[in-house]
């Protein structure tokens, strides 16, 4: 009959530790910048298809250039009326 003396698995020091910790965080770091970055694909996508002629961001910058002051007012009023709902 053998007996074994069980022996101790060794822990990770303190430099394993944070670098696992420090791995984990550049992870979830790139993870996070790849979705900022399919978001940003995804707004610039639609504001460069809202800008073509005919499309709202198009008309809206044909009225604001033809009357900037008019223009200022209306956002001013759709502001404030935001600004009153919440």
């Amino acid at each position: 009959m053998k007996t074994e003396i069980p022996r101790a698995i060794p822990q990770p020091g303190m430099a394993e530790r944070a670098i696992d910790a420090a791995v984990d965080v550049s992870h979830s770091i790139g993870e996070v910048a790849g979705g900022l970055r399919t978001a940003v694909d995804r707004l610039t996508y639609a504001i460069e298809e809202a800008r073509k002629p005919g499309r709202p961001l198009s008309t809206v910058a044909a009225i604001t250039r033809e009357a900037p002051l008019a223009s200022l007012f209306v956002a001013f009023l759709f502001g404030v009326a935001v600004a009153r709902r919440r």
